[in-house]
């Protein structure tokens, strides 16, 4: 225990898609995707899980300030690209990580230090649940918020679902989730998703503003103000996020997030329309290819997709055995 207290407390890490800096208590964490709209990825996850369980474990750390790379993003949530690259392809590894996401929000979470969100700009999907786990937000007044899981085939419950509806209200919260509408600066601040909006060159005098006061509080009254605060929030979370973590694993292999996600990486519209007319035809949603129902005459297999025209195994046209099955 004293080795790991002593390799937490000298920051020992190589960090590649985060930049993490201590100093005066004061730890900043900056994810650092800008070519990505900061968005991350599995290895970020990871580095951000570290920063954070770093600074809770450094005495010296009084605050921790979590921010973006660049002026464009804060964070714009999972890596779409990775997503589609990966898993989709194999759902089952979704369900890892979603283990790593949940490790990273509850280490934000379980701080024991106070942190403060710095929007530089837009903060969208995972970016805004992010943001929603700091204790405190300030944001530039020329950006805005929002989530995007039921355009892009998602599910936004990984910590949206849960707390939206507990600091904005529940319709406020149907409006954001299902609709997916931007929340610019002012309108967020006015339903209390921030606590400050700022012109972009006072953003970090108004953060610093807030990092100073929390430091001249005694720490221990801090630590527990948070954890009786945090009841609600992580009720919700505890309720939810494991039953979340199973349906978005298995989701993953449908038809809407393989539909949603190639569409963002291909940059062009969705179809949502099209998945609405197949189904109300009778067609599968739920599998790309139709049912795992017809079987090949010829070589015998069975189990193959619905909708495929030849036998994946050996080639023989399907067209017969459908006309005779109906």
């Amino acid at each position: 225990m004293a080795q790991l207290f002593t390799a937490l407390e000298q920051g020992r890490h190589e960090f590649q898609e985060v930049i993490y800096e201590k100093k005066d208590a004061i730890a900043r964490v900056t994810i650092n995707r800008p070519q990505s709209y900061n968005a991350y990825n599995t290895q970020a996850l990871r580095e951000l899980t570290d920063a954070f369980t770093d600074a809770a474990w450094d005495d010296r750390i009084a605050v921790v300030v979590y921010t973006g790379a660049g002026d464009a993003a804060f964070c714009t949530g999972g890596d779409v690209k990775e997503y589609e690259a990966y898993y989709t392809k194999r759902p089952r590894d979704y369900y890892k990580y979603m283990g790593i996401f949940r490790a990273y929000l509850e280490s934000l979470i379980n701080l024991g230090k106070p942190s403060i969100a710095r929007i530089n700009g837009m903060a969208v999907g995972g970016g805004n649940e992010s943001q929603m786990a700091c204790d405190l937000a300030v944001m530039a007044d020329d950006t805005f918020l929002g989530q995007i899981g039921t355009n892009v085939g998602s599910v936004a419950c990984g910590g949206a679902t849960q707390w939206l509806p507990i600091m904005v209200g529940d319709r406020r919260a149907r409006e954001m989730l299902l609709l997916n509408q931007r929340i610019p600066a002012a309108q967020a601040l006015d339903w209390g998703l921030v606590n400050r909006v700022v012109p972009r060159a006072q953003l970090d005098a108004a953060v610093d503003e807030l990092a100073q006061g929390l430091i001249e509080k005694f720490f221990e009254c801090t630590r527990y103000t948070r954890a009786q605060v945090n009841f609600w929030k992580e009720l919700a979370w505890h309720q939810t996020i494991g039953h979340a973590r199973d349906w978005l694993t298995t989701h993953f292999a449908c038809g809407e997030p393989n539909e949603g996600m190639r569409a963002f990486v291909e940059k062009r519209k969705v179809d949502y329309r099209g998945l609405r007319q197949k189904m109300a035809d009778g067609g599968s949603i739920e599998f790309l290819w139709g049912s795992y129902s017809t079987a090949c005459p010829s070589c015998g297999a069975i189990k193959l997709p619905s909708e495929f025209a030849f036998c994946g195994q050996c080639g023989h046209s399907l067209s017969e055995t459908k006309a005779k099955t109906g």
